[in-house]
């Protein structure tokens, strides 16, 4: 059994320390990427991404998927989606089953970001809350945070385009949003399975929206996965062992033979919710069920793992002792996490939240008599987005949509009604007489200036170059 210290992790007898398992992943990904000259360097090759934005490593998709959405369904679905998003506490109050529904099919792509801030509450916080990430972002944060975050910024995603380049705009924003968290929550502070959870969220969504994001799941969704001593990762783990009893006594009877306790093979698994172990269209996948339906789908993920790896003798032949279970458990076949196999049992596995519940409370009850009382006082886990809707109910404002794209008026409606009154006479000879107009997307070599090279195009200038990170403002851009 591991023993607990202080501090975000877990610390094993053989006396090797770990905050998370994240932080041991990352050095099995170090050494096979080679130096971090070498990284940066591939970053500037001409490589192709995926569609997801990986230039290599485990997660990267070969070639063209074969259960990629035709055009004509996605448009479909977007429009739906669209839809839901416009009139969201109607369908979450009145047809919740169809929103699961079309989780369950997945969400467009290009309606992911803001699908997931509307299902974990993280939309009405961020309304709630307004200019609070601002506040946050601009103060200079804990200096024993500080130094860890930065360390873990080039370990996130090494291969994905976004966080590829040491310093790059990625991992600049990845180090806003861990930050303004240990400033959020001071007496949490930060854990390494953190970095990961908010990096996918920046895949999809900008700063501030991808901080809100990784609030919820840290508070709502897995709420003291990430405190102290990790008391609330181990309890679950204890669950997932107990469920497995019913899914796969196989499975069971083995992993308790060997003595293997859940921590060994679970906390990666449920810290970083599977972001860093499956391929990245099942991640994807996992992930709009898990904002709809809560932690249920991380233990469900869990469980058919354990099941498809050693739920047969035939299967056990191979791994008759602790170190080579384990081995199978870290190298689990492509063919139990391919994205339409592995969705499909996720859907049809029996286990709700209140098997969970009921379980947890048994599991409690037991840590009780052999640990004392649980050190870390979390707040109660809620199951989805339904449940986050209904503990804080949000108001119409908080959910409206905010405009994509803002053109702000020259003049006014007023001035603009006069105008169009004039005489034709009148619009021709301002025409003639009127300036060629400002072209508001100069060229290099018009310096910035306007054509009588007077007054730089400020206001209404070119947008910032692709050194500036993405704001919350610019909303349009992860649409």
């Amino acid at each position: 059994m591991a023993k607990l210290h202080a501090g975000n992790g877990v610390h094993w007898k053989d006396g090797k320390s770990q905050r998370s398992t994240a932080d041991g992943l990352a050095e099995q990904e170090s050494s096979s990427r080679g130096s971090d000259s070498e990284l940066n360097g591939f970053a500037n090759t001409e490589v192709q991404p995926d569609k997801y934005g990986f230039i290599g490593g485990a997660q990267q998709t070969a070639g063209e998927n074969s259960d990629d959405i035709p055009p004509d369904v996605l448009r479909q679905r977007e429009a739906k989606w669209l839809d839901m998003l416009n009139n969201w506490d109607k369908w979450m109050a009145k047809k919740h089953k169809k929103v699961k529904l079309r989780c369950q099919k997945g969400i467009p792509p290009s309606l992911r970001g803001r699908a997931w801030l509307y299902l974990s509450g993280g939309k009405v916080k961020k309304e709630q809350n307004p200019g609070k990430f601002k506040e946050l972002d601009s103060q200079p944060g804990d200096p024993k945070w500080l130094d860890v975050i930065e360390k873990d910024l080039h370990r996130q995603f090494p291969f994905h385009e976004m966080f590829v380049a040491r310093g790059g705009h990625g991992q600049q924003d990845l180090f806003r949003v861990l930050k303004a968290y240990t400033l959020h929550r001071p007496e949490e502070g930060y854990c390494q399975a953190q970095a990961p959870i908010a990096a996918v969220l920046l895949m999809h969504m900008p700063a501030e929206d991808a901080f809100w994001g990784l609030v919820q799941i840290c508070e709502k969704y897995l709420p003291g996965y990430y405190s102290a001593g990790l008391e609330a990762i181990q309890l679950d783990g204890e669950i997932l062992f107990a469920l497995l009893k019913r899914v796969s006594p196989v499975a069971h009877r083995h992993l308790k033979k060997y003595k293997i306790d859940p921590i060994l093979y679970m906390t990666e698994w449920f810290m970083c919710a599977f972001s860093r172990t499956l391929p990245w269209a099942s991640v994807l996948r996992v992930w709009d069920m898990f904002f709809c339906e809560g932690v249920k789908i991380i233990f469900r993920v869990g469980l058919v793992l354990l099941k498809c790896m050693l739920g047969s003798p035939e299967k056990l032949k191979a791994c008759q002792g602790q170190y080579e279970t384990m081995e199978l458990l870290r190298s689990i076949e492509p063919r139990y996490m391919q994205e339409a196999f592995l969705v499909q049992e996720v859907i049809d596995l029996p286990v709700s939240e209140r098997d969970i519940e009921k379980e947890h409370l048994s599991q409690l009850r037991r840590w009780k008599e052999t640990h004392g009382e649980l050190h870390c006082k979390s707040p109660p886990r809620m199951h989805g987005a339904k449940a986050i809707m209904a503990a804080e109910p949000p108001s119409r404002k908080d959910l409206k949509q905010n405009p994509t794209i803002i053109v702000e008026a020259a003049e006014s409606q007023t001035e603009t009604g006069k105008k169009a009154k004039k005489s034709k006479t009148e619009k021709r000879k301002e025409t003639q007489s009127s300036p060629p107009p400002l072209n508001p997307y100069p060229l290099p070599s018009d310096n910035h200036l306007s054509p009588s090279g007077t007054q730089p195009l400020q206001k209404h200038g070119p947008l910032q170059a692709s050194n500036q990170s993405l704001s919350s403002a610019e909303q349009d851009t992860y649409l």
